[in-house]
């Protein structure tokens, strides 16, 4: 029911994962991220406590490998999960269970890895992966071309509905957490129209956060 790629950006330090589903609102129990440590992306059946189990695993000092081992342990069920998991310094580890629905498949490649499960065919998860590998920019438009691609290679094997893309840097929230809970036409189109949108005024919330005194204005009525 969901394909999803867990990027990070060499020169930044940025991390990310964009993710699309079959089901309502993705971006709400699938992507876990924390600033300096990493990303996990907890899919199909998915028990969403894994990611901050992983997430304090890594914290901790543990391997990609280490704290996806441990996290699964934590779980009985976890033969009906599937699990990709990025720490800081680009060390990544996937799993997915015996119980993982339909043609499902996980690939680690060059700072990203990336997983699906009800996909058209195994070829989705290596067209992320090598479209991630061979864009360029910022992380955002790398994640998006990655689901663009394993759109292009088959996708699911029904429709999606719902994608997010979250981003974190240096500040302890997100700079980036959009979403398309739900939608009836192509939720990863959607989700890039969102993205273009928010762009240009990223940098601007994250100014207003740390510095009022430097904020630039809404542009909204009382505020020009």
């Amino acid at each position: 029911m969901t394909l999803s790629i867990v990027g990070r950006c060499a020169e930044t330090g940025q991390m990310g994962i964009a993710i699309s589903s079959s089901s309502i609102a993705v971006g709400a129990r699938c992507p876990w991220l924390r600033t300096q440590v990493g990303a996990v992306s907890t899919q199909n059946i998915t028990l969403p406590a894994l990611g901050p189990r992983i997430l304090d695993q890594l914290q901790q000092g543990k391997s990609a490998q280490a704290a996806l081992a441990a996290g699964l342990a934590s779980d009985e069920y976890h033969q009906y999960r599937q699990v990709t998991v990025l720490a800081a310094d680009g060390q990544s580890a996937c799993f997915s269970g015996e119980k993982t629905l339909g043609v499902n498949h996980a690939l680690s490649g060059v700072e990203c890895v990336a997983a699906g499960n009800l996909l058209a065919n195994t070829e989705v998860i290596v067209a992320m992966v090598n479209a991630f590998e061979r864009s360029e920019g910022h992380l955002a438009d790398r994640l998006l071309c990655a689901m663009q691609a394993g759109m292009t290679a088959g996708g699911e094997a029904g429709p999606v509905h719902s994608a997010a893309l979250s981003i974190v840097a240096e500040p302890v929230w997100p700079i980036v957490d959009l979403r398309i809970d739900w939608t009836e036409a192509n939720p990863i189109d959607e989700l890039s129209t969102l993205w273009q949108a928010y762009q240009p005024q990223m940098q601007d919330y994250v100014v207003r956060a740390l510095d009022p005194t430097k904020a630039p204005s809404y542009g909204v009525p009382g505020d020009e």
